[in-house]
């Protein structure tokens, strides 16, 4: 399915205020950094998880633990989205029982991305809490799950979707609105 570019809703120096707002968010609502680490879902997950870790570290002179999770594997629909399903790496260097996990990923929309990293953290082990951060809310839940910060709320319809570009992946920051065809 191929997609339109609609509308460039942040630009990359909006991209870092909010980025710096979630940092300080999170920070604040958890009472500061002791036993937190993060974890980002691949791909953009992980690129925002690092930037909200590097700030946070710039704020606090904490080191934060940081690692990465692919949640294909446990997709309730990986039999659908190929038969041949690529695998990336997940990366947890450090032990997640009885830790305060802030899960990260770029765009909430379903909650089955969400519900599946779940699935896969708990086979690591017993953390004493999970938060979910994510960039852009763009609405359309068919899961109960609710972000704990939020970068953007930004309700679209289904014949629409959010692309988070970042310049670690992609050619530089933006958010950007796509029509599907």
């Amino acid at each position: 399915m191929k997609s339109i570019p609609k509308k460039v809703i942040m630009t990359d120096k909006e991209m870092s205020i909010t980025l710096k707002r979630l940092a300080h968010e999170i920070i604040e609502r958890l009472h500061g950094v002791n036993n937190l680490v993060f974890i980002g879902i691949q791909t953009r997950g992980v690129f925002i998880a690092k930037r909200v870790v590097s700030i946070i570290e710039n704020i606090t002179n904490k080191t934060i633990p940081c690692g990465t999770l692919d949640i294909t594997l446990y997709r309730d629909d990986v039999n659908h989205i190929s038969k041949q399903p690529v695998v990336q790496e997940t990366e947890i260097p450090f032990d997640i029982t009885g830790k305060d996990i802030v899960l990260v990923d770029d765009v909430l929309y379903t909650g089955r991305t969400i519900r599946a990293a779940l699935d896969e953290l708990i086979d690591f082990g017993r953390p004493r809490t999970i938060k979910l951060a994510v960039f852009i809310d763009r609405g359309g839940r068919e899961l109960p799950i609710q972000p704990d910060f939020v970068g953007l709320n930004y309700p679209i319809s289904k014949k629409e979707r959010i692309s988070v570009d970042l310049k670690e992946f992609d050619e530089k920051d933006k958010v950007i609105v796509y029509n599907k065809e």
